[in-house]
């Protein structure tokens, strides 16, 4: 995990960041909405396979070429795992017992994980103070975002809330090991890591996942997007933003998932925001300029 990388976060890292966190931002409705005709590793087996499916068929349309190297191949199967097999799993399970609220909180802690894993396994994302200040303004700001309350839930379902920490612990891994594709182009990279992922659920999907013989139109449709867009779209623009600005700064996506959802909500259902969701946008906002430091650097 010790490959280094020139790390920037510009302005496109930082568009691409926000999509990607409408992408992932829509994949819990989506859960909700499989879930009810599908057990959870149904859903992650029906995701994966579809994302897998479309980022072939992109690669193809696209004229790339798959690596044919065995020790590439090892290294996207265990990114498959940390990043897809693992988290999906937890995350889809562990939805079954944690309110949505505390479950979005738990999600954020992911840079945290992120930022000591960084440390511990790399030379060029050190733990800085900005660093550690910029996580805990966001996380701060998350818990204000979706309120307080949703903190009054932890310790009600212990195995729930551990099993979304694992998923965020798995982010981060998954990120880090991510690194050594750097030489790879994106599409590549993202369609590699689908099709390992779709390859190791395989004995799950003839074992562990039974599925119904017909399903309603409305579990197709969560499907499509969670394969479409919550897995290929966003794997692709995933990769995009590790090559270039590392796994720390990719990880900041799950500090903007709450905020692109209330701003979602403003645009396309008129809904209005109140002080505390200004305030928590406010934080957020802090913590990621602490994170990008640049403008502490100016200073």
């Amino acid at each position: 995990m010790g490959v280094e990388v020139r790390l920037r976060m510009g302005p496109a890292e930082w568009g691409l960041l926000v999509l990607l966190s409408v992408l992932w931002g829509g994949s819990f409705l989506f859960n909700a909405i499989a879930l009810r005709e599908l057990p959870p590793l149904g859903v992650v087996t029906g995701r994966s396979w579809l994302g897998a499916l479309a980022l072939g068929a992109l690669l193809a349309l696209a004229r790339h070429r798959l690596p044919v190297s065995p020790s590439v191949w090892g290294g996207f199967l265990v990114m498959g795992a940390l990043n897809n097999v693992v988290p999906f799993t937890l995350i889809v399970w562990g939805q079954q017992h944690v309110p949505s609220g505390l479950a979005a909180i738990l999600n954020a802690t992911t840079p945290l994980f992120t930022v000591v894993l960084a440390h511990a396994l790399t030379t060029d994302e050190r733990l800085r103070p900005h660093r550690a200040a910029g996580v805990l303004l966001g996380l701060a700001g998350v818990v204000v975002l979706v309120g307080p309350g949703a903190l009054g839930g932890l310790g009600d379902d212990v195995l729930g809330q551990l099993a979304m920490l694992g998923a965020s612990c798995a982010y981060g891994l998954g990120g880090i090991w991510g690194r050594r594709f750097h030489g790879l182009p994106p599409l590549v990279a993202a369609a590699g890591m689908a099709i390992a992922t779709a390859a190791l659920l395989v004995p799950v999907a003839l074992v562990a996942a039974p599925w119904r013989p017909a399903l309603g139109a409305a579990t197709w449709g969560a499907l499509g997007g969670l394969g479409l867009g919550s897995t290929a779209a966003a794997y692709w623009i995933y990769f995009r933003i590790l090559r270039t600005a590392g796994a720390t700064n990719l990880m900041l996506v799950t500090l903007l998932v709450p905020v692109t959802a209330l701003l979602l909500g403003a645009g396309v259902l008129g809904e209005r925001p109140g002080a505390e969701a200004l305030a928590a946008m406010a934080l957020i906002g802090a913590g990621l300029v602490a994170l990008d430091g640049r403008a502490l650097r100016r200073r």
